[in-house]
């Protein structure tokens, strides 16, 4: 997507404060103003005869990340895609755990550094919190938000029902379009994660994106 000026300064001025804030919490970050670079730069990090696996994730798909790492015969991709058994997934999701680096994106992250996320099975989120080696968040500079309660909101209202309906969901915020903070079966809010420094340091790399992407 192609940004105007005036975009493409507020989206580098407001990565250069959210980057400051997320450095002091120990996440290694990188801004990227095109998804073409991002792509490149994330490529560049992964080594050869790597285990890599990733998260669901729109952000990954319309980036060009996971079709990138699909192409890649260098490394052992772990794709729950191939599987084709509920089994095959599981195990699929257990061996990401293991990886030598997840790739995810993250549901909002705040201008004061933190990441907030929100999943149905916890995998990712699972993911993003232990085992992995590395993790490499990617992010449109739409996820970015002022404060914690607003990020907590955009999943709520925004990327929940959004997800809901990709999924084909029938919950309460799918039709409404509002969290309805609800038990329902098809619910994809089962685990709400949040991440204010990286533990070990440098653990989870953090690419900005000048565009947004994903929802």
């Amino acid at each position: 997507m192609e940004m105007t000026k005036p975009m493409e300064q507020y989206y580098g001025n407001l990565a250069a404060v959210t980057i400051g804030h997320l450095e002091k919490r120990q996440f290694e970050c990188h801004y990227c103003k095109t998804a073409k670079d991002a792509v490149s730069l994330a490529m560049e990090m992964v080594a050869p005869g790597s285990t890599v696996s990733f998260g669901g994730s729109m952000t990954l798909s319309e980036t060009g990340v996971a079709d990138a790492l699909k192409q890649r015969d260098d490394i052992t991709l772990l794709d729950r895609a191939g599987a084709k058994t509920p089994e095959e997934v599981a195990d699929i999701y257990h061996k990401a755990l293991c990886a030598d680096y997840y790739f995810m994106s993250s549901n909002a992250i705040t201008t004061g550094g933190e990441l907030v996320n929100t999943d149905g099975t916890g995998n990712r989120a699972a993911a993003l919190i232990y085992g992995p080696k590395h993790v490499i968040l990617l992010a449109g500079m739409n996820k970015v938000v002022p404060s914690l309660e607003e990020a907590i909101s955009r999943v709520r209202n925004v990327a929940s029902p959004i997800n809901a309906n990709r999924l084909g969901r029938k919950t309460p915020c799918a039709a409404t379009g509002a969290c309805g903070d609800c038990l329902s079966p098809d619910c994809i809010c089962s685990h709400t994660v949040i991440t204010r420094r990286s533990a070990p340091a440098k653990r989870i790399k953090i690419i900005l994106i000048g565009e947004p992407f994903g929802y």
